[in-house]
């Protein structure tokens, strides 16, 4: 029987045949009456059931099972929500040099230059295409990125309340009902209380709901991704984030869909005060069970003090690892976060260069369109509108008509080799691919 990739999906035993060997074990060298010493209740009193196969069919078997994990050097990889990139090999080559992947964390700084150099270069680098002023690569991931960057929030405000700019601490983060599950969840873990505004028709943020939520709590800020999970670019961003600003809240960026303008647009100039980035979705470093990963921070220049340490600065000619500093909420990470992961994103940015960045973000957001439209009729599709990176088709019709669902699709897809699409997110689609 063959499976979708192409192997062999008859198991190891099934193959095994008496005598059969993959090798020839050394004779044993064990003193006389060693084996007596061990307890009786971990003694085998029978062989253990292996199969008993040739080397040949053994190296096999394990390399089956290795591709039959989905992976982008074998198969297409379309997952929306994610945005993925592949991760070109000469990065993994970079990664793996001696004098980053050998290096000690408590390495002197003079016996580090390069390295700190590097992370130096890449701060810089996301500064710029965030639209702010400083950034911290220790986060370890997206979703520690969002807690960092609530942590942030949160000693801004204590500041403010110290200062008596403020008479109590706010309470609440907005966010919209689309976002990914991990915001309300870094929302709890920062002490405060996550409060859902619904979409408008247009697959935005409605308006006129933050402005009632902004009227009736206590706002610590908004978190918002745009475009949005919907993939959709909200038109009343500015608006938005005047209201919040007004309110004396902060914006948050949810990076997980820059891919969609990088190079394009900036969060900083929509009006955003923090950023956070996923080097696996943008920069092609990489994701999941290929990790670790990164989750990169940037903040507008009166939430610089705040960011966590250590920090990369200039130091004449050189470079110094910051590890203390006045105002700083202190240590989220063990030293300077995943070194390998930030070489990567760096050479991804470097490689491309300003206007490769900007093709990119084309090429995403114009093969996204093509396949919306050409899919759209074969599903219904909630907010048909351009989109950018991504989008978002229902399954309902179908379910409806032949009792197909989402799963079902996802579950064919697979059949046939393809990685599919994130299925039943956003909440708010029913039946979503």
């Amino acid at each position: 029987m063959t499976g979708a990739q192409g192997f062999d999906a008859t198991t190891i035993f099934e193959r095994s045949r008496p005598g059969r060997r993959a090798a020839v074990l050394p004779g044993g060298n064990v003193p006389g009456g060693a084996l007596d010493q061990v307890p009786g209740g971990l003694r085998r009193s029978t062989a253990p059931r292996l199969p008993e196969v040739s080397e040949p069919t053994l190296v096999r078997h394990y390399t089956a099972l290795s591709q039959s994990n989905h992976c982008i050097d074998t198969g297409f990889y379309p997952l929306g929500s994610c945005t993925m990139k592949y991760n070109p090999k000469v990065h993994e080559q970079l990664a793996s040099h001696p004098g980053f992947s050998r290096l000690h964390p408590l390495q002197a700084a003079a016996d580090t230059q390069g390295t700190l150099e590097v992370l130096w270069l890449l701060q810089e680098y996301l500064a710029e295409l965030s639209g702010l002023h400083a950034t911290s690569l220790v986060p370890a991931a997206g979703a520690h990125g969002e807690f960092t960057g609530l942590l942030v929030m949160r000693a801004w405000h204590e500041r403010r309340l110290a200062a008596g700019e403020i008479e109590a601490m706010p309470t609440h983060v907005l966010i919209p009902d689309t976002a990914h599950g991990t915001n309300p969840a870094s929302v709890t873990m920062a002490g405060f209380r996550a409060l859902s505004i619904p979409t408008d028709e247009d697959g935005g943020m409605q308006v006129e709901a933050l402005r009632q939520a902004i009227d009736d709590h206590a706002v610590v800020g908004l978190m918002l991704t745009n475009p949005n999970t919907l993939g959709v670019f909200d038109r009343n961003i500015t608006t938005i984030a005047d209201m919040v600003h007004e309110a004396g809240g902060l914006l948050y960026y949810d990076g997980a869909n820059f891919n969609a303008i990088m190079g394009k647009a900036r969060p900083g100039d929509m009006g955003f005060d923090i950023v956070h980035f996923n080097v696996h979705k943008s920069f092609s470093t990489p994701h999941g069970g290929g990790g670790p990963g990164g989750g990169p921070v940037a903040v507008r220049d009166f939430l610089a003090p705040l960011l966590p340490v250590p920090i990369v600065e200039r130091d004449g000619d050189g470079w110094k690892l910051v590890r203390e500093r006045e105002g700083s909420i202190g240590p989220i990470n063990m030293f300077q976060g995943n070194v390998g992961v930030m070489v990567r994103a760096l050479a991804y940015l470097l490689r491309h260069g300003a206007a490769g960045l900007e093709e990119a973000s084309e090429r995403a957001v114009l093969n996204a369109n093509y396949l919306r439209v050409r899919l759209r009729d074969a599903f219904g599709m909630p907010f048909d509108r351009t989109c950018a990176h991504e989008f978002v088709l229902s399954a309902l019709r179908w379910r409806k008509s032949h009792r197909v669902r989402a799963l079902d699709i996802a579950k064919r897809l697979m059949d046939f080799g393809f990685h599919p699409p994130t299925i039943y997110f956003p909440l708010l689609v029913e039946e979503a691919l």
